[in-house]
């Protein structure tokens, strides 16, 4: 939680204000607060409304859907939400899982939003959030950068103005350079004068710093009205275009490609469609659900680990902390209510909570004041959407998302751990083909290196007069029979043929009853090749277990000095006991010896 618990609380004022973390700031809520907040969620606000129109087109549904994303989200995460900075709604990356899952067609994506919501549900009543760890970095990079990639190709079409591309990225590749020559030379220049003025305007932000108290008023004056532009310069760049759409349909002539006429008005308040009307009759909601298959898990798992992620790196950046498992309740009630309002799955958004960040927001009421910009823009500024160019809302876009793609994880991963490119570029090859297959088959490469892992954990082994074993790790039933041959082959083969084995168990913090079986078998086996296994520095639960096992010949010593000189004392018997054979052999008649 971000706000700090008060001292001397009953268990259910905490537990309310735990589930209800709006409990916890809105009693010191202050004006300077409300002037913090309304300035960021304006902020937001501006970025936001042209962004969802954006993003719907990448969802491929009518771009109001965007609209009707953008609100609920901001509302319930005002009082759910651990993250002061974090704001839902509709991203990238979302909706292209929802284009893939959803088949364009809003049935199913608003159907999507409310089975994913009960799922993230379910995981922060059940405290499932422990469960985001198994989807490790290199798979999550992977699966953004390609995203990158397929995500801004798509939008290619729009900014050349070409018509009936194929949405699966190969195939709409090929079909894009085939039919370059027809491109539309009206949404050429606008799209690319767009994305230019966008990266001009990202990059003055950058450049920008505070003006010292020594400078001139008029710059010190320009710095923060320069600042507010670049910041909302989605809002400016498609105001800007649709100026320009607007002046050639008044003129009578229209180059551009626009977006079209938008509903206007707020989404009817429904429950979502739990069945589908076709011209042959129904689709019932069984057949929808099996319609929309592996996205049951993959978009409320994305979903909840983009919020999840955002949330924890500001929370660090900003010095406050986040509940992970109540992220997932405001996540899935996010996408429950938002289902009501036609909305289809939405998540945090990194772009729009950087802006939240950066213009200081103080709670999560900066959220309340980004719903109530997208819920007046959709009551007031709907007519004037239709003269929005296609190719404006494609340069937002590609200028959202190009910045997804990380080029530097894949050095940095082959001069750390060559091993983790494995998943990563399975994730990020597969993902061109269908999004499903690569996150599922890079999930899977990063289970079976973990496996593998746990089923050969490093084992060093010294000779030093005795055998010293050291496993790295714990063990587990699958590096029983690995443990077990390590130490017989090397036992046994040994040109001093050592008597004695010393299992040094310090790193070991935890073992089944596999591999308690393992060691007692191991123990039975060295013990007929006369040779004699001892334990040392085995941690208490570890130690209990083996007593508890009660092993025929089982001894522990606290360290593995004293395990040594108790080996050197065991070989200096043994020594002995060899030479007084010996001598008294030599003393028998010859026909004796056998």
């Amino acid at each position: 939680m971000w706000v700090p618990r008060e001292p001397g609380q009953r268990w259910w004022q905490r537990e309310v204000r735990r589930r209800l973390p709006v409990l916890g700031w809105l009693p010191r809520y202050s004006l300077s607060c409300l002037r913090l907040d309304l300035t960021a969620g304006v902020t937001v606000g501006l970025t936001v409304v042209p962004q969802a129109l954006a993003y719907a087109e990448v969802a491929g549904l009518p771009v109001q859907y965007g609209l009707y994303s953008s609100f609920v989200g901001c509302f319930v995460y005002c009082l759910l939400g651990t993250a002061k900075d974090v704001t839902l709604g509709p991203t990238a990356i979302m909706s292209l899982l929802v284009s893939s899952y959803a088949f364009h067609d809003p049935a199913y994506a608003v159907l999507l939003a409310f089975l994913s919501g009960c799922i993230q549900l379910a995981m922060g009543l059940l405290h499932l959030g422990f469960l985001l760890d198994f989807v490790s970095c290199p798979v999550i990079k992977g699966f953004t950068s390609a995203a990158s990639i397929t995500i801004s190709f798509n939008q290619v079409k729009n900014i050349l103005g070409l018509q009936g591309i194929p949405r699966q990225f190969f195939l709409q590749v090929y079909e894009t350079l085939r039919r370059i020559g027809e491109t539309r030379a009206g949404d050429a220049i606008l799209g690319l004068s767009c994305l230019a003025a966008l990266a001009g305007l990202r990059a003055m932000k950058n450049r920008l710093h505070p003006a010292a108290s020594t400078e001139p008023l008029a710059t010190r004056a320009s710095i923060p009205l320069v600042r507010s532009c670049a910041t909302a310069r989605n809002a400016l760049v498609v105001l800007a275009a649709g100026l320009v759409a607007y002046s050639f349909q008044v003129s009578g002539s229209q180059p551009l490609t626009l977006t079209g006429s938008v509903p206007r008005g707020l989404p009817p308040f429904r429950p979502p469609p739990f069945s589908k009307a076709v011209p042959n009759g129904t689709v019932p909601f069984g057949r929808m659900v099996q319609d929309m298959g592996a996205g049951l898990a993959v978009v409320p798992l994305l979903g909840v680990l983009e919020t999840v992620a955002i949330a924890k790196a500001f929370a660090s950046q900003n010095d406050y902390r986040i509940d992970a498992n109540q992220e997932l309740l405001a996540m899935g009630t996010a996408n429950i209510l938002g289902s009501f309002f036609s909305s289809y799955p939405i998540t945090g958004s990194f772009g729009r909570t950087a802006v939240n960040a950066q213009t200081g927001v103080c709670t999560p009421m900066g959220g309340l004041v980004t719903g109530t910009l997208v819920l007046l823009s959709l009551a007031y500024l709907t007519s004037l959407f239709c003269y929005i160019p296609k190719a404006a809302l494609a340069a937002v876009i590609i200028s959202a998302v190009v910045p997804m793609f990380d080029a530097r994880i894949f050095r940095t991963l082959w001069r750390v751990k060559r091993l983790d490119l494995v998943p990563l570029c399975v994730t990020f090859l597969l993902c061109f083909w269908e999004v499903q297959y690569g996150i599922m088959a890079g999930m899977l490469v990063s289970g079976i290196l973990l496996l593998y892992s746990v089923a050969r954990p490093p084992i060093k082994v010294l000779e030093q007069g005795v055998l010293l074993v050291q496993p790295g790790s714990s063990l587990h039933f699958p590096a029983a029979d690995h443990l077990r041959d390590i130490i017989r082959d090397r036992a046994l083969a040994a040109a001093s043929s050592p008597c004695f084995v010393i299992l040094d168990g310090h790193h070991i913090t935890s073992i089944d009853y596999t591999a308690v079986v393992g060691l007692a078998e191991l123990l039975q086996d060295l013990h007929k090749h006369s040779i004699s296994l001892v334990f040392c520095s085995l941690q208490d639960p570890v130690l209990r277990t083996l007593l508890a096992a009660d092993l025929e010949g089982f001894r522990h010593f606290p360290s593995w000095e004293e395990a040594a000189r108790c080996s050197e004392a065991e070989l200096e018997v043994s020594r002995t006991a060899c030479i007084d054979s010996t001598g008294e052999s030599s003393l028998l008649p010859a026909g004796l010896i056998q």
